[in-house]
């Protein structure tokens, strides 16, 4: 398949080694949140993390907000199917995918027919083209489930910064700071800060990559749906227009059951 249809572009996924996925129907799904504060702390100078502490706090917001995306119903899926795009300029990216969670096989739909890969025998030892695939199949998924990444995510800091004004256009809304170890995922250190309303929906995010001090990316989280036990935003932008991150042909299959559902 062409190396245009894999390239990671936008968020996290480009470099360094797989951020593990862990879908709530693998072992105690990992749901132990283990936050550890001390170098974000160093970073910004403010105590607002919780972790192994306990609730409220940074932790139990990121729970909150897992929980309003739907995180607790998760393991009920056997099936999701999502095409992510996204345009940038002049540039556009369209991937298709479905990923079985509880076996972790992940299909990409290339021009010249389907790619399918087991993410959990996945090693530095893999093809290549199957470790980028996998780098962009993360930055994808991301996009899509980055809430539910809140709880399933080991090593994550996170700080709870109180009310701040929204970074595109009026308004206000609790921010979340997440931050990365320096050495997991694709792109070790990066920071994600949302900005969370009052139904702990994701309003914004600025997403600095490798912990950079100026954002890499600033987007809304807009367009949320219902879908089987999931609650997804499907559409991320900018104001000026300049940047779109949108969901497409989104579909899941709940086990026991051969139908697809859809978002309404």
């Amino acid at each position: 398949f062409p190396e245009s249809f894999v390239t990671c572009i936008f968020s996290d996924g480009c470099g360094g080694q797989a951020r593990p996925v862990l879908p709530a129907g693998e072992a105690a799904v990992k749901r132990t949140l283990l936050a550890t504060c001390l170098g974000l702390m160093l970073l910004i100078g403010v105590s607002g993390c919780a972790g192994e502490r306990g609730e409220p706090g940074a932790a139990g917001i990121a729970k909150k907000v897992a929980a309003a995306y739907g995180v607790d119903g998760f393991h009920s899926i056997d099936g999701l199917r999502f095409t992510f795009n996204a345009a940038i300029g002049d540039k556009t990216v369209r991937r298709a995918w479905q990923w079985e969670p509880q076996s972790g096989r992940v299909t990409f739909f290339a021009p010249d027919g389907p790619v399918s890969f087991d993410r959990r025998t996945l090693s530095a030892a893999s093809p290549e083209e199957l470790r980028k695939l996998d780098a962009a199949f993360i930055n994808d998924q991301y996009w899509l489930l980055f809430p539910l990444h809140l709880v399933w995510d080991e090593g994550v800091a996170l700080a709870d910064l109180g009310e701040h004004p929204l970074p595109l256009g009026g308004g206000s809304a609790r921010r979340l700071v997440v931050t990365y170890p320096p050495s997991t995922g694709y792109t070790p250190g990066d920071v994600y800060e949302l900005f969370v309303g009052g139904d702990d929906r994701i309003r914004q995010w600025v997403y600095r990559r490798g912990g950079a001090p100026e954002p890499t990316r600033t987007a809304t989280w807009e367009d949320h749906r219902a879908v089987g036990p999931l609650v997804l935003s499907l559409d991320h932008k900018v104001p000026d227009g300049t940047f779109r991150v949108w969901f497409s042909d989104v579909a899941l299959r709940l086990e026991g059951r051969p139908d697809w559902l859809t978002p309404p």
